[in-house]
């Protein structure tokens, strides 16, 4: 058994409008989540979102059969995974923590992270990072330090391991802020496999929702 938990708490500052209410292929970006884990065999979907954008997306309209249930979220990110977490039944239940900004997720790219979960105890969707890495100081100037490429990797969602695990890496937190669940589990000694599973982009500003379109379109014409 494995459940999801979709974030869908955040404000969109960055994107300047409500990325998760946008339309793409002709439903809302979260939405497009919603329907993947319902396809990939969730037993129950918790969406962490405020009342007015569950009431305006309707995301149980994409989830089927799958029972699809809302909780609001927390001042943090972490804090908006945590209360999500105490809508999951048992602390032996498989949890699927996923950005509702991920919209191209699959349901095949979903499974084959929770197949590594369950065969290394915590796994997470990621990409190698191919791009030439640079630091730079606030002023966007590149500083001396080379920064090497070998074996990094851009996070995703979801992140996947044991909700008991991950309530307590998260309760454990002490102060720490994590942008990730692996950032969490790791201070708990655990080693999560990390997974590529092909076209897994974040909306963050209104360029990434254009490729995000373009990708449903070349799907659809195949």
């Amino acid at each position: 058994m494995y459940c999801a938990v979709i974030v869908a708490a955040g404000q969109s500052r960055r994107a300047g409008f409500d990325k998760l209410a946008a339309p793409l292929g002709g439903a809302p970006v979260l939405c497009h989540s919603v329907r993947a884990f319902a396809e990939a065999g969730a037993e129950r979907i918790i969406i962490v979102c405020p009342q007015a954008r569950w009431d305006e997306l309707r995301p149980w309209e994409s989830a089927g059969a799958v029972p699809i249930l809302r909780v609001d979220g927390g001042e943090r990110r972490q804090d908006s995974v945590l209360c999500g977490l105490r809508m999951v039944p048992e602390d032996e239940t498989w949890v699927a923590v996923h950005d509702g900004a991920r919209p191209l997720v699959t349901a095949e790219g979903i499974r084959a992270c929770l197949a590594a979960a369950q065969q290394y105890g915590a796994a997470a969707c990621a990409h190698p990072v191919v791009d030439t890495l640079k630091r730079a100081d606030a002023q966007g100037c590149c500083k001396s330090e080379q920064v090497e490429r070998a074996n990094m990797w851009g996070m995703e969602t979801p992140q996947i391991c044991r909700a008991g695990l991950l309530r307590k890496a998260l309760e454990m937190a002490n102060g720490n802020e994590f942008t990730d669940e692996v950032t969490a589990l790791q201070g708990l000694g655990l080693r999560p496999r990390l997974v590529q599973v092909g076209m897994n982009p974040k909306i963050t500003l209104p360029h990434d929702l254009e490729l995000a379109e373009a990708w449903c379109a070349h799907l659809a014409r195949r």
